[in-house]
């Protein structure tokens, strides 16, 4: 199998998910490129109904799996899938799930930015799941997100989380009447997943290409 790109041209739900499972069987391995965790991907396997949100469908079928760049990822989610995976005897560890130093992190002033929109736009609300994909890909767009690589440098992470959260509070607080929240707490949240999450963050791009190189079928798994 050559490597092979799936994406969806409609609206989502077109069977994706479904194309991904049968063509991992075939590949060394599958990137997850884009998209946030508002994307269920139910799997089947031996009777056993598994549901990933981020982590790619190959975690199943032993593959090596990568969480790339143009992901926004919620590491609370990401950390409950891996545990919930390895309860049922699924290794989702370093070696075989990695995930790309630059991909974006939702953080919490995201999820309240999200709902808080809703709530003031009232009748007007355009129906997000609140999981604060889209405010994540704003901060991307306008070069003022907190990637991976941030995170796991405490200094630089805390200096970021303080710059930003002082400007979200006061659109929370003075635009959208919602409630602010605290940087001390955030902070220490993140560090908590910052040493989980470590030994699965690196160069992807690297990781991509060394495959390629090598003769490796890589899966590209598009999302929404």
């Amino acid at each position: 199998m050559a490597n092979a790109i799936i994406v969806g041209t409609q609206w989502g739900d077109e069977g994706k998910g479904k194309i991904v499972d049968l063509l991992a069987e075939n590949a060394d391995m599958v990137v997850r490129f884009q998209g946030g965790n508002n994307a269920g991907h139910t799997m089947v396997v031996g009777g056993e109904q598994f549901i990933c949100h981020l982590i790619p469908s190959g975690i199943l079928q032993d593959k090596t799996c990568i969480i790339g760049n143009g992901v926004v990822v919620d590491p609370a989610v990401l950390l409950k899938e891996i545990d919930a995976l390895s309860a049922r005897g699924i290794d989702a560890g370093p070696h075989n799930l990695k995930i790309c130093e630059k991909a974006h992190l939702i953080m919490p002033y995201h999820r309240q930015v999200d709902h808080a929109r809703e709530k003031f736009k009232g009748d007007k609300k355009i129906g997000t799941t609140g999981r604060g994909i889209g405010p994540a890909y704003e901060d991307k767009a306008t070069r003022r997100g907190i990637r991976f690589v941030d995170l796991l440098d405490p200094e630089v992470f805390n200096e970021k989380v303080n710059t930003i959260l002082d400007e979200k509070n006061f659109y929370l607080k003075n635009y959208l009447s919602s409630e602010t929240l605290d940087a001390k707490k955030i902070i220490e949240e993140y560090q908590a997943y910052a040493q989980r999450l470590a030994p699965h963050v690196t160069n992807i791009s690297v990781v991509i290409n060394d495959a390629i190189k090598n003769g490796r079928q890589v899966l590209f798994e598009g999302a929404q």
